[in-house]
C-alpha cells in the first residue's frame, strides 16, 4: 500500500491486540491500539483513523458507549467503527444470521467481527469496510 490507512484497534485483551496489530500490519495496514474504552476516545480524536475495530465487551466503557461518545462528537463521527466480539447481538433471539450486523448498523457502526472468525476472513472483511 502506497498510504497505508490507519486502524484503531481497541481491545482491553492484550492478546487480541497484539494478534490484529500482526496480522493488519502484515497485510500493509498502519495499527495502533487502544486498551479501553476512554484511550480509544482520545486515539480517535487525535489520530483520526480509518477504521477502529472495537471490542463490544470492556471494563469501563463498553463498545456501544464508545460508539455512542464517537458518534457526538463531530471530529470522530465520521470514522468508521466496526465491533469485535466473542458474543452475538445482546438483544438476540439466537433465531437467525444477520442480527450482529443489523444490531450494529442500527446504533452506528459499519459492521460486525467475531473475535474468533479466521484470520483471513477478518483481513478480508476489514479490507470490504475500508
Amino acid at each position: 500500500m502506497n498510504n497505508p490507512s490507519l486502524i484503531l484497534v481497541v481491545d482491553d485483551e492484550a492478546d487480541f491486540r497484539e494478534i490484529f496489530s500482526v496480522k493488519l500490519t502484515g497485510a500493509g495496514f498502519h495499527v495502533e491500539t487502544a486498551t479501553n474504552g476512554e484511550e480509544a476516545i482520545q486515539k480517535a480524536a487525535s489520530l483520526a483513523p480509518s477504521l477502529i475495530l472495537l471490542d463490544m465487551q470492556m471494563p469501563g466503557l463498553n463498545g456501544v458507549d464508545v460508539l455512542l461518545a464517537l458518534k457526538k462528537n463531530p471530529e470522530t463521527a465520521g470514522i468508521k467503527v466496526v465491533f469485535l466480539t466473542n458474543l452475538g447481538d445482546p438483544r438476540s433471539t439466537g433465531d437467525g444470521a444477520g442480527s450482529e450486523e443489523h444490531f450494529s448498523r442500527e446504533i452506528g457502526a459499519a459492521g460486525y467481527i467475531k473475535k474468533t472468525e479466521d484470520l483471513d476472513v477478518l483481513l478480508e472483511r476489514v479490507k470490504a469496510f475500508l
